[in-house]
């Protein structure tokens, strides 16, 4: 939800280097899914197929994200 939100109220800011400040603090919050991720799987809350591809997953929007930010640089 983290990373959603950051990107929404980014997306409203009046400047692409304002909108790539959330996009980082997004990437961050993707980061932060996946450390809770591997707590939840080493604690036994979720089996670890399924941490993998959430995490797999994770990793995927961060690098999205990333991808992103960079193309916002440039253009902008």
């Amino acid at each position: 939800m983290s990373i959603v939100l950051q990107i929404a109220e980014g997306s409203a800011k009046s400047s692409d280097k304002e909108f790539n400040r959330y996009l980082k603090i997004s990437m961050g919050s993707a980061s932060e899914v996946a450390s809770g991720l591997e707590v939840g799987n080493e604690n036994n809350l979720i089996g670890q197929e399924d941490c993998q591809k959430l995490l797999d997953l994770c990793e995927e929007i961060a690098n999205q994200l990333g991808g992103f930010s960079k193309k916002l640089l440039v253009g902008g």
